[in-house]
């Protein structure tokens, strides 16, 4: 059995342009389904039934093809919102998490596995 990936921190730099474009469009997918799901509610409440959400099961795969992408390379997503991901990495021998989110420059910061983006240190 192979080991699981572990990212350097230029392999998790190499992924950030098109993680940048991806965790956008997760941010406004998980936007739009909140959307569409608190208008189907209220539409529900109002008549009791008979609701075109359509719209929702379109969002739902958008979102679904996004969190997967994710899921096949090991980057663990910590805040939509935020765009906050975690990659698995190594620092002096240990197993941590390289940390980033949209809006900065490059993978700078760690953590340990046990600690979330409070406990970030950079490298």
């Amino acid at each position: 059995m192979s080991e699981p990936k572990r990212y350097s921190v230029d392999e998790a730099n190499a992924l950030l342009p098109e993680l940048r474009e991806r965790l956008i469009r997760l941010r406004e997918a998980r936007r739009r389904l909140i959307a569409s799901s608190q208008r189907i509610t209220a539409r529900v409440a109002a008549d009791g039934g008979g609701v075109g959400g359509s719209d929702w099961f379109e969002i739902q795969r958008e979102l679904k093809t996004e969190i997967l992408w994710l899921a096949e390379r090991r980057v663990a997503l910590r805040d939509p919102e935020a765009g906050l991901v975690d990659f698995p990495g190594e620092r002096d021998g240990q197993d941590v998490w390289l940390c980033w989110r949209l809006g900065e420059d490059e993978v700078a910061w760690w953590h340990e596995l046990d600690t979330g983006f409070i406990g970030r240190k950079p490298l």
